[in-house]
């Protein structure tokens, strides 16, 4: 089922779902991205059903992206309508966690946990990017990837990120920093109460490791699991620890949920 028609227009997916009794996960990349952004480690956790989605205008999504966060939840919502899905478990990286937190909040039923990776309550960007990107999109691509990597992460990786981005229109790219530089849901983090992980590499120069902390301070009962030596794209690289982290979180935190 690569393509969807959803009521907000078509959305691509890769439906990993295996066995219906497994809890539906849903993941969520961050701005420019698609869902290359998470490796298969993560598609083969145990205990739930990932579906991997590209957010409209990414990847292999039509449309011209978003002007919010606000509108891709409901773009995510709309999926989980048309493929019957009541409610999921949302692993969101980056701009992809600021969706699942806005989920959280305001569509509060579709949701049974969250697993945040490399985000923040608020995601504050640099104005320089939101101008150069559409001013100089190729040297701007560069120069976000160094950003978004730990110096040791192998070059090929690195490079897949380029190219998801390169092939992503300016645009696209320029609203979704603008979607995270205008998103602050630091004053309604009690609000959440859901099981909630929280990811953060200790070297992450897009999402400092203080956004994550203020973050797990914020939802109350909330785990952060700190990755030694990892950037901002600490899932890829660093699979398998992070793979092992969130099997052991879901664990705990769906028996809780009456999930198991």
């Amino acid at each position: 089922m690569p393509g969807v028609d959803t009521a907000r227009g078509r959305l691509w997916i890769a439906d990993h779902r295996r066995q219906s009794e497994r809890p539906a996960a849903l993941f969520i990349h961050g701005a420019g991205g698609s869902h290359l952004s998470f490796p298969a480690a993560l598609r083969q956790l145990p205990s739930i059903s990932p579906i991997l989605v590209d957010l409209p205008g990414h990847g292999r999504s039509p449309g011209a992206g978003r002007a919010g966060i606000a509108e891709y939840a409901l773009d995510l919502v709309a999926l989980l309508d048309s493929l019957a899905i009541d409610s999921a478990v949302m692993l969101g990286h980056s701009m992809g966690g600021a969706i699942a937190q806005w989920l959280a909040l305001e569509h509060t039923a579709r949701v049974d946990a969250l697993a945040l990776a490399g985000t923040g309550a608020r995601l504050p960007v640099n104005p320089a990017l939101i101008k150069e990107i559409i001013d100089d999109p190729s040297a701007t691509v560069i120069q976000i990837t160094r950003w978004m990597w730990a110096k040791q992460a192998p070059d090929d990786l690195k490079r897949q990120t380029a190219d998801i981005m390169v092939a992503t229109a300016p645009s696209v790219i320029q609203a979704d920093f603008m979607a995270c530089d205008g998103f602050d849901l630091t004053p309604r983090l009690a609000e959440i109460a859901l099981p909630t992980l929280i990811l953060a590499g200790d070297s992450d120069k897009m999402t400092p490791l203080s956004l994550s902390q203020e973050l797990a301070r914020g939802i109350a009962g909330s785990a952060l699991a700190v990755i030694p030596k990892a950037g901002h794209m600490m899932l890829l690289e660093q699979p398998e620890h992070c793979a092992e982290l969130i099997a052991a979180w879901l664990k705990r935190a769906l028996a809780g949920a009456g999930c198991d």
